[in-house]
C-alpha cells in the first residue's frame, strides 16, 4: 500500500508540473522573439517589427512580419496597393479605415484590409498588441504612409 501511495503521488506530482510549466510556457514565451525597434517616422508610441518573410527574390509577392506595439503605440494611416492581412496574436489592438468605427481586436482575429483601403492600427490604450502582418500582393508597390492618426481619432472608440 505504501510503494502505491508513493507511486500515486509521484504520478499526481509530475501532471502537476508538467501542468505548472505549460501554463507558464503558454502565458509567458512570445510566438516570436521580439524585433527592433522602429523609428517613429510611421509609428506612435514604442514598435518593434521583426520580419518574418521578405520574399527578396519575388517568388511568393507577400512579406510577412511580426509586430509589437506598446499600449497606446499606433501605425500612421496608411495604405497598401496590394492589401494586407493582420492575424491578432496578443493583447487588445485597434483597427479602422477611414470613415468607419474602430474595431478591437483580441488573439484569433483577422482582418484583411482591401488594396488601397486607408487605414490604421495598433494597441489599445490599456494593452500591448501584437499582430502579424502579410503585405500581399507587394509587386504593386509598398505601403504608402500618410498623416498621423490624432490622439483625439485614436481615443474616439
Amino acid at each position: 500500500m505504501h510503494k502505491y501511495l508513493l507511486s500515486l503521488i509521484g504520478v499526481v506530482s509530475i501532471i502537476f508540473l508538467t501542468a505548472c510549466n505549460s501554463l507558464t510556457m503558454n502565458s509567458s514565451q512570445k510566438i516570436f522573439p521580439q524585433g527592433q525597434q522602429v523609428p517613429n517616422d510611421h509609428f506612435t508610441g514604442n514598435v518593434y517589427l521583426r520580419m518574418l518573410a521578405t520574399d527578396e527574390n519575388n517568388v511568393f509577392n507577400t512579406q510577412s512580419y511580426n509586430v509589437e506595439f506598446e499600449a497606446g503605440a499606433r501605425t500612421h494611416w496608411h495604405s497598401h496597393p496590394g492589401g494586407q492581412i493582420l492575424i491578432a496574436t496578443e493583447g487588445i489592438g485597434l483597427y479602422q479605415e477611414e470613415g468607419q468605427p474602430i474595431q478591437r481586436l483580441i488573439k484569433g482575429d483577422v482582418v484583411e484590409c482591401n488594396p488601397d483601403i486607408k487605414h490604421w492600427h495598433g494597441a489599445s490604450p490599456e494593452s500591448s498588441f501584437a499582430h502579424i502582418g502579410i503585405s500581399t500582393r507587394t509587386y504593386k508597390g509598398a505601403v504608402e504612409w500618410l498623416e498621423e492618426v490624432s490622439d483625439e481619432e485614436y481615443l474616439s472608440s
